[in-house]
């Protein structure tokens, strides 16, 4: 699998993470992302300069084992959602799911590809797609800001609780590229290893076994 390959994969993926928040934020009774025009494939409205080309370029230019990456978040305005207990947290989730569905639907072609007779070369470009679907899926599970895990936690607690989260999350955002610095640190530090084993062996579940 080529670099090249595996950038527009990873690409890709992260802007249909980004496009389900909007759809999901717009069923909700949200217009905002689709006012945008953010409800969109087009990969043009979602390049983010750093999480979409600069991170993913150094990632590979150093030889890391580990390839991510972000499109530029899609807007949305909780105070419109219908559901303002959930509706939040439906949001959040919904980028997650789409990975996880992408990542489960190629992983599965995987590993019925022999059977339905497809070419190694299509095989290996499923293997990518579901490895890197499921990684981001996990990855964006992580609670820490500005994460959706994150998100997720501090929307389904209680206000008591939540009004923390909302405080850590602002003094987070506060600290601009320093957040990210310190966050990608520990994580290529502490959890990088760990986290890429856990992913393998999900992906040798789902795949069965299928290579990269």
């Amino acid at each position: 699998m080529t670099i090249a390959i595996s950038l527009i994969i990873l690409i890709l993926s992260v802007i249909a993470h980004e496009v389900a928040h909007g759809y999901a934020a717009n069923w909700q009774g949200d217009p905002t992302a689709r006012l945008a025009g953010r409800l969109t494939l087009n990969p043009l409205p979602h390049i983010d300069p750093l999480g979409s080309v600069i991170i993913p370029a150094l990632l590979v230019i150093s030889g890391s084992p580990i390839l991510f990456g972000w499109a530029r978040p899609v807007p949305y305005n909780p105070y419109n959602l219908r559901n303002q207990r959930w509706g939040e947290v439906f949001v959040a989730l919904a980028g997650i799911a789409t990975n996880l569905l992408l990542a489960v639907v190629f992983g599965l072609l995987v590993r019925f590809g022999g059977a339905l007779s497809l070419p190694p070369g299509a095989l290996s470009i499923a293997a990518t797609i579901a490895f890197i679907n499921l990684f981001l899926a996990l990855f964006n599970l992580i609670p820490f800001p500005p994460l959706d895990g994150f998100t997720a936690v501090r929307a389904a607690l209680p206000w008591r609780f939540s009004s923390w989260f909302r405080s850590f999350e602002a003094n987070m955002r506060g600290a601009g590229a320093f957040t990210l610095i310190f966050f990608l640190l520990i994580f290529s530090y502490v959890l990088a290893t760990p986290f890429f084993k856990l992913v393998v062996w999900l992906f040798g579940l789902i795949a069965g076994g299928g290579t990269l």
